[in-house]
């Protein structure tokens, strides 16, 4: 028999899913109409037909077989692709529930995601959700149909951080054996990993990989307010700091600027884009931007 503290839980992620669905689906049509198609569709060809060779038409075209058969030479046709699969990669390790003001990294990842998703669904494509944290925890292979977006969203909704390392390679490599076809992959993570460069770099030239960095502000500037103890939630580590000291908050800070822009060089180099977002801010001016970057790449 169900308990009441258990349909309460129940209640309460149907209830969030729903207020979800909501933003997602508005924003979807008001503001990413046609920018998320722009940016991340028509990215591969497929056949679409054939038919006979025309004046000017490039020879390299030109269907063999085909010609062979009919006796007049006739050329392939391709066109976009008209679906794409879009799998998401979704780090659930305990460092997520970390959060300095009203929602926590993992509630802003849950956010975005879902907005992605609900594009994807707008567009027809079929969407997939890999969860992890230091091995894959969950797969649920791409889809179509918007059932199985409210699957996934439930899905991370619902999810329980892990108090485990982060393994981001793990997760990557899983992607290009289960996924052979070429895909949109959203990596989503607040990076807090040992570096991946040569997982991202071979899933990069199967996929079109893009990392989503989730950031809190506390995690970039320390405030003064004196003695603290800062506690690693997937290791257990504690520091103490004395806040009070400006050389402490100025060392802080200028590690951690040096680590972000470390990441950032390194998705760099690889080749992957990376979507910043951070807990403090508005993620749909930081969508924007990245779709405008995207969008001026391929245009």
């Amino acid at each position: 028999m169900t308990t009441p503290r258990v349909e309460q839980d129940v209640a309460e992620i149907l209830k969030k899913v729903r207020r979800i669905q909501i933003v997602a689906n508005r924003t979807v049509n008001d503001l990413f109409a046609g920018q998320y198609k722009s940016v991340f569709r028509g990215r591969g060809m497929e056949f679409d037909e054939v038919r006979e060779y025309q004046p000017g038409d490039d020879v390299r075209s030109i269907d063999w077989n085909v010609t062979a058969r009919a006796g007049t030479p006739f050329i392939k046709r391709f066109c976009e692709e008209r679906e794409l699969t879009v799998m998401f990669l979704v780090d659930t390790s305990a460092s997520g529930a970390f959060g300095s003001g009203s929602r926590s990294k993992l509630d802003m990842v849950v956010e975005v995601a879902a907005l992605l998703m609900f594009s994807a669904l707008k567009n027809n494509d079929k969407v997939g959700l890999i969860t992890f944290c230091d091995k894959v925890l969950d797969f649920f292979p791409p889809r179509k149909g918007k059932g199985n977006v409210l699957h996934l969203v439930r899905e991370l909704v619902s999810v329980q951080p892990v108090a485990r390392p982060t393994d981001l390679s793990a997760a990557l490599e899983f992607l290009s054996r289960v996924q052979k076809r070429r895909a949109v992959a959203f990596l989503i993570s607040d990076f807090l990993a040992p570096e991946a460069r040569q997982a991202l770099s071979l899933c990069n030239t199967r996929h079109d990989l893009v990392a989503v960095t989730v950031t809190d502000p506390r995690e970039h500037v320390l405030p003064d307010v004196g003695f603290i103890a800062l506690v690693d939630a997937e290791t257990g580590r504690v520091v103490e700091l004395d806040t009070r000291h400006p050389r402490v908050r100025q060392l802080f800070q200028s590690q951690t600027a040096a680590r972000s822009a470390s990441i950032s060089a390194e998705l760099r180099k690889v080749g992957v884009d990376e979507l910043a977002i951070r807990t403090d801010e508005d993620y749909l001016k930081s969508l924007n931007r990245f779709f405008h970057m995207r969008e001026r790449r391929f245009h």
